[in-house]
């Protein structure tokens, strides 16, 4: 039965091009994970912060490792699609930007960061935030991005705010956190925005 509307984004939009460094043009640089930046991940989510907010631990570096080899074969999946946040004069990593459950033929993704603790007060999220949204939206043409976060998660809201993604909504009881279930906000930012 065929579809009455063609693909948003067909299949092969990201996947037939290498993987892009896209620089904010602010001193950050979003650019594809590299093997060697495992012990800096790893020491990343050894920060409680990380461990309030998100829902994942890292026990090792070799563990890091395998994440980073999921995050490079990502993009030719073309569904978790993720970026190391930089700094651009030294390459020091500062965070993390993706574009994750992709659905290319809705022009759909969702955007979700985090950010070394050394990086926080500086806007660093909001800036490599706002840098994949423009790119994912008005180069490569999706429709819609959204960012969820926890409704208590109010560094989170202010970034979601700052990087223009407008907020829509509380999703009730959405998603499981060490500390029980949290409500969370839904913004999104659409072509065009």
């Amino acid at each position: 039965m065929p579809y009455l509307n063609r693909p948003v984004l067909p299949a092969g939009t990201l996947s037939r091009t290498p993987q892009p460094t896209i620089p904010t043009g602010d001193g950050l640089m979003l650019r594809p994970w590299r093997a060697e930046d495992a012990p800096a991940v790893h020491a990343a989510f050894q920060d409680p912060v990380m461990h309030q907010w998100h829902i994942r631990a890292a026990d090792s570096e070799e563990e890091v490792r395998g994440w980073i080899a999921e995050w490079q074969q990502a993009w030719d999946r073309e569904s978790n699609v993720q970026w190391a946040v930089a700094d651009a004069a030294d390459d020091r990593l500062l965070g993390r930007v993706a574009l994750r459950q992709v659905l290319l033929g809705d022009g759909v993704a969702e955007v979700a960061y985090w950010t070394t603790a050394g990086a926080r007060g500086r806007g660093v999220a909001a800036r490599a935030t706002r840098t994949l949204a423009r790119w994912a939206l008005d180069e490569i043409g999706f429709q819609r991005l959204e960012l969820s976060h926890a409704v208590a998660n109010e560094a989170s809201c202010r970034v979601a705010q700052k990087a223009g993604f407008a907020l829509e909504g509380t999703k009730r009881s959405a998603l499981l956190h060490p500390d029980g279930w949290h409500d969370m906000h839904l913004h999104a930012r659409v072509r065009g925005d």
